[in-house]
């Protein structure tokens, strides 16, 4: 075995997890799931059926991925943040996989403790949402959004710092431009 799981934790057959992928105490990855190469699932983590994770991933202690939620390479999901895949649950009417609303974190992407990520939504690479944020709406890539139900307060660079109103990152020296109302990193 090339990961390691705790003895605590469940993994169910027909599951396929990435070399060098940590998987902590308490966590049940179930059926179908995908986790990929050097990922850290927090305690008390769940991986719903058929879940997509990709490499580099960090999910924190107490975040439950349900199924029809997508993580592409290092995304981080910060200490009990929450994904929901129905927009109308009912207890009595379920409705399974087929009404599942798809979610997607794009590459590099970054969700705050104890935020809510309301299904049929994509958070674009490198985004940043705040802790307590409440995700209603696509957001951009690199887009800084904070807030019930979430706005965009600002931009980030890919190395995670606020950038200011040139967006020239003080930290790593990337720099960006807006192309309409996106912004793309300006290549040297």
């Amino acid at each position: 075995m090339t990961y390691f799981v705790h003895e605590s934790s469940y993994v169910d057959d027909n599951v396929v997890i990435g070399e060098g992928t940590k998987v902590w105490h308490f966590t049940h990855v179930h059926s179908g799931a995908v986790i990929g190469d050097k990922c850290s699932l927090g305690q008390n983590v769940n991986v719903g059926n058929n879940v997509k994770i990709g490499n580099g991933v960090k999910i924190q202690n107490n975040v439950s991925v349900y199924e029809g939620v997508e993580l592409e390479d290092y995304v981080f999901c910060g200490p009990s943040m929450v994904f929901t895949n129905d927009l109308t649950p009912r207890s009595k009417y379920p409705k399974g996989p087929s009404g599942y609303r798809k979610t997607l974190v794009q590459y590099g992407a970054s969700i705050g403790a104890n935020a809510t990520v309301v299904c049929g939504n994509t958070i674009g690479k490198w985004a940043m949402v705040a802790s307590g944020a409440v995700v209603t709406k696509d957001v951009k890539d690199y887009a800084l959004v904070a807030g019930i139900p979430a706005k965009q307060i600002g931009w980030v660079c890919e190395c995670g710092n606020r950038l200011q109103q040139d967006f020239n990152c003080a930290e790593c020296k990337r720099t960006y431009s807006l192309e309409g109302e996106n912004l793309a990193e300006t290549m040297k």
